[in-house]
């Protein structure tokens, strides 16, 4: 369980497929801290760490990405060089400061449109139809791993949604979303109360 509050940026700096695809992920942590067998949030996807070193500051952790994450994910999402938003898996008694992030992305979005607004960006995100009725004004989804609070929704003729959020300059600076352009993947994940309150009225109808 995540809360999509980013602690670092890493960069992947070997990508190699043996069987399933593996990644060797750098960052700026200490290894030490970093278990084997732990859950780590990679641009919204949980993977599991199956070995780790350098050191303080100069961490690397890898983890194998199964074909399915693969397919579900932005493409060239996990190729090297690619920069990841990073975020440990909650600790019980932590803050929660984001809203509750399962680590499973359910559909890849695309970038509309990036506009400065004041000291912030306003990004604009197509989703598609199947994404479309979960997500609200004032909701919460997860972009690449971030908790973002959806501030417009507009609904398209086709089933999808074009929905805007605030990027305030703190977000912009520490994650990967203040590089966004119009044209680019995002992996999206939906509020899990969202889906449950779907489901429940799926059932009732």
């Amino acid at each position: 369980m995540f809360t999509g509050i980013i602690t670092a940026v890493g960069t992947i700096t070997q990508a190699r497929q043996q069987g399933d695809l593996v990644a060797t992920i750098a960052c700026p942590w200490d290894p030490a801290g970093i278990a084997i067998g732990a859950s780590i949030a990679c641009s919204g996807v949980c993977l599991t760490v199956v070995s780790r070193g350098g050191g303080p500051g100069d961490a690397w952790f890898t983890v194998s990405i199964s074909g399915e994450s693969v397919s579900r994910t932005v493409p060239g999402r996990w190729a090297e060089g690619q920069r990841l938003n990073l975020e440990p898996a909650l600790k019980l008694g932590e803050e929660l400061g984001g809203h509750i992030v399962t680590g499973h992305v359910d559909a890849v979005g695309q970038v509309h449109s990036v506009s400065p607004v004041g000291d912030s960006l306003k990004v604009v995100i197509a989703a598609p139809a199947s994404l479309a009725p979960y997500i609200a004004t004032k909701g919460s989804i997860t972009v690449d791993g971030v908790s973002l609070t959806v501030n417009e929704v507009a609904d398209q003729p086709d089933g999808t949604c074009h929905f805007a959020l605030n990027l305030i300059p703190h977000t912009a600076e520490v994650t990967t979303l203040g590089a966004l352009t119009a044209g680019d993947g995002v992996n999206l994940e939906i509020d899990v109360l969202a889906r449950y309150l779907m489901r429940m009225q799926s059932l009732r109808g």
